[in-house]
């Protein structure tokens, strides 16, 4: 194995920081392990201090693991393209499209991909009148790990709130809520991993949120999924297709409700939430947990990323 100089892009600006500095530093933990000299770098507002640090010491591969706004929205990838830096996961196109919740899903109805059903509206839309039949969800455009997420049930009273405080943008995706189970599924290049189901734990509303997503058992994971065999092959194929139909390269993972409410014995209904391009990579993150699962220890999923860095179109 060649040992490289990597410089780890970790911190950001964006609501996921603390999300992206464990990232990071369990990253950058891994790659020295394995011999290679690692510089990690806490991203702040200048983006001059950001060149210089990759102009001066001049790494082979940039080991992206920010998150959200600037990091993971095609920001800092056109700048690494620039520089002609490889960079592991996806290029500008696909982390903007991705990012852009509502961009992702024009792009997976085109592919004929199942989306849940939704439309994107103002704060002031919103506020007068519930858009769709309760319960629904209320999404930012372009936030990660749950953050600003709102589910709307019967009798709720929270809408008109949401929408007088909204701080996430001028918009709002408002989709239906489909009922069931959280599942994902992740995906290294070509190939889909397993497909892990995940319970909230203790959050009192079987809602994935950041608490549950990044607190210690915060979450119960179990995979393989013991759901319908159907659905379980059908989920895998489901995100290999979205990986590829918003051009990801690298590792992403893909974000599902499974409805399999009406029918236990069928298998069931699966919608496509949104797919990450740049997977959480912290000690209670589902994609090393799959990896591992599969055969691939942490370490070697780290070394398999950089060894697929290059620079993205």
């Amino acid at each position: 194995m060649t040992h490289r100089k990597i410089s780890v892009l970790m911190g950001g600006l964006s609501a996921e920081r603390e999300v992206s500095l464990s990232s990071g530093r369990n990253v950058a933990d891994a790659l020295r392990g394995l011999g290679h000299t690692v510089r990690c770098i806490d991203t702040g507002t200048d983006l001059l201090t950001i060149v210089r640090d990759l102009h001066d010491h001049r790494p082979d591969v940039v080991f992206n693991a920010l998150h959200g706004r600037f990091g993971e929205d095609g920001s800092i990838q056109g700048v690494l393209d620039w520089i002609g830096i490889p960079y592991t996961h996806s290029g500008v196109r696909a982390s903007a499209t991705a990012m852009d919740k509502d961009a992702a899903r024009t792009v997976f109805a085109a592919a004929g991909l199942p989306v849940a059903t939704g439309r994107v509206m103002t704060p002031a839309e919103l506020e007068p009148a519930d858009p769709l039949p309760v319960p629904y969800v209320i999404k930012p455009l372009n936030e990660g790990s749950s953050v600003g997420v709102e589910i709307i049930h019967p009798g709720s009273n929270r809408r008109a709130m949401v929408a007088q405080s909204w701080s996430f943008g001028t918009h709002i995706l408002v989709e239906e809520f489909v009922p069931g189970r959280e599942l994902t599924v992740g995906v290294l290049e070509d190939r889909a991993l397993t497909v892990t189901d995940i319970t909230p734990a203790g959050n009192g509303t079987g809602f994935y949120d950041y608490q549950a997503k990044y607190a210690a058992g915060g979450s119960c994971h179990e995979l393989p999924a013991r759901i319908h065999p159907t659905a379980f092959a059908q989920a895998r194929e489901l995100a290999l297709a979205a990986h590829r139909a918003l051009g990801c390269r690298g590792a992403s993972r893909t974000d599902f409700r499974y409805d399999d409410t009406t029918d236990p014995t069928g298998p069931g209904r699966l919608v496509i939430l949104e797919t990450n391009t740049q997977p959480g990579m912290t000690p209670t993150s589902l994609l090393p947990e799959q990896a591992a699962a599969c055969g691939t220890d942490y370490a070697a999923l780290c070394q398999w990323m950089i060894d697929h860095a290059t620079c993205r179109t």
